[in-house]
């Protein structure tokens, strides 16, 4: 299967079927491939090639999975932006991915001198006669190359291919059931792959549709679901948060959904009970990561649900659990969780040592650690990295730290995660002062503003002395957050 002409084939089929909308159009499968027809040849036109990388930055809209498509066409690969990067932080990526081209919103600006086209630029119909090439199709050809942060706070370009999305799609229709009877509503952001993947190509892949909802808002969310009665929609736990804690004459219309699958950051077992007790649909929880292609694991939509637990592997993976001599662990031990699949990623762009740490004989090292019961099923009991997860947002300390120890009044700095009811975490910072100097905390928050997306910013930063560091000399986080928990507590 090639997603490169998944649309030209779902039009042969189907032309009038119902493919993709948001809140200002709707469009047919014929309609979106002469969408993508025109786009593909407009991208040539602009000096896009097979093996060329184009950067997206818009918000959830239509013309996102146009461009996905024409770009594949083509050849090229996408690399989606979040809109809400500062300058530096998107001309990083530009340079790291080397895009060629940068499709923007209307009345932005692109930040760097790459061409850059907005989505009023965009072309709707193909030019008579049509100059387009028969879609590219090549398992191999990088299709996506997803950016997110590492350890040492260099974020990294993922490398998807074709054959991973594919694979991951074939996946989440085995694993999930999801079939062409149904209906995704996309409510996570397209800058991230399991927006990309499991709201868009894998309902498009079982010829089902896919309608793209406004920026989520907890009292207008319901009002969609009646009104676009979807079958099924992909979350964070953040955002089923905010919805159960509606007023209770709050009573919506979810007859159409049969499930929702809940991923990205560790959701309570009480969080889920409740929420499938008042809405009256299942939240299947599942866990994945970008460099998987978005999904390793999940509970079963029909069939034994394991509360507190993310799932069995799907179909098509395995997941083992390593000790800390690389040995596989029985059955309930807690150690790495390791994966291995067509979905595992192709590596990290120009980093071949990072990769070669990642994988290791076919097996993606995640970094989490967890337990298997005699089922199959997947515990998570902790990160042995220091990401924060916000609001499904991954943020990495050392980013923020780096940041942090940049400015002149700054000797060091340490940046830990938080727990908070709303955003699952937050961020919170502890600097110490160089000798002689005093900091001005207006100018550090100045620094992060300019610096730092906004859910990446510290919601506190507490001036010390000296930051605690442990017997070996290394930072002593642990303490760092149980300060920050008496400091709550006191609040």
């Amino acid at each position: 299967m090639a997603f490169s002409n998944l649309i030209d084939r779902r039009a042969a089929a189907d032309p009038g079927g119902a493919a993709v909308a948001d809140g200002t159009q709707t469009l047919t499968n014929h309609a979106l491939f002469g969408r993508i027809r025109a786009c593909a040849v407009q991208l040539a036109a602009n000096g896009v090639e097979a093996g060329d990388v184009v950067a997206v930055r818009l918000t959830n809209r239509v013309e996102f999975v146009v461009l996905l498509f024409a770009t594949w066409r083509l050849g090229a690969a996408v690399t989606p932006v979040n809109p809400a990067l500062t300058e530096p932080e998107v001309v990083r990526q530009l340079k790291d991915s080397g895009a060629v081209l940068i499709v923007i919103e209307d009345g932005s600006v692109a930040p760097t001198d790459v061409t850059s086209l907005s989505v009023a630029q965009l072309r709707v119909d193909v030019p008579a006669p049509p100059k387009e090439s028969i879609p590219v199709v090549d398992p191999s050809a990088l299709a996506l190359l997803i950016y997110t942060s590492g350890t040492t706070g260099v974020p990294k370009g993922v490398m998807l291919d074709h054959s991973n999305l594919d694979a991951m799609a074939t996946m989440g229709r085995d694993g999930l059931g999801v079939g062409s009877d149904d209906h995704c509503l996309l409510v996570l952001p397209l800058f991230h792959v399991n927006g990309i993947v499991v709201s868009v190509l894998l309902p498009l892949l079982v010829g089902a549709s896919v309608v793209i909802a406004d920026r989520f808002n907890p009292r207008t969310f319901f009002d969609i679901v009646a009104e676009h009665r979807p079958t099924f929609f992909s979350a964070v736990p953040t955002i089923y948060s905010m919805l159960a804690a509606l007023p209770d004459n709050v009573i919506p219309d979810t007859s159409s959904v049969r499930f929702a699958i809940c991923g990205a950051a560790p959701a309570s077992p009480e969080l889920l009970t409740r929420f499938e007790a008042r809405f009256g649909f299942p939240l299947v929880e599942a866990y994945g990561l970008s460099e998987g292609t978005c999904g390793s694991a999940t509970n079963p939509v029909e069939g034994p649900r394991k509360v507190g637990t993310v799932g069995k592997a799907f179909p098509g993976q395995e997941i083992r659990i390593l000790g800390p001599d690389g040995a596989v662990l029985p059955i309930g031990e807690r150690g790495e969780v390791v994966i291995r699949g067509a979905n595992v990623m192709r590596g990290y762009l120009g980093r071949p040592e990072a990769t070669a740490a990642a994988i290791i004989d076919g097996w993606l090292h995640t970094g989490d650690i967890g337990h298997l019961d005699a089922d199959g099923y997947l515990t998570l009991a902790g990160r042995s990295k220091e990401m924060i997860i916000r609001g499904g947002e991954n943020i990495y300390p050392k980013e923020i730290e780096d940041i942090l120890a940049a400015d002149p009044t700054i000797q060091e700095a340490a940046v830990i995660g938080v727990p908070d009811e709303k955003w699952g975490e937050v961020v919170v910072a502890f600097v110490q002062p160089r000798p002689g100097r005093t900091i001005a905390l207006e100018a550090v928050k100045a620094r992060c503003k300019e610096q730092l997306s906004g859910f990446k910013r510290p919601t506190m930063i507490h001036v010390l002395d000296a930051l605690p560091k442990n017997a070996v000399g290394k930072l002593d986080k642990q303490s760092l957050l149980a300060r920050a928990m008496a400091d709550m507590v006191g609040d």
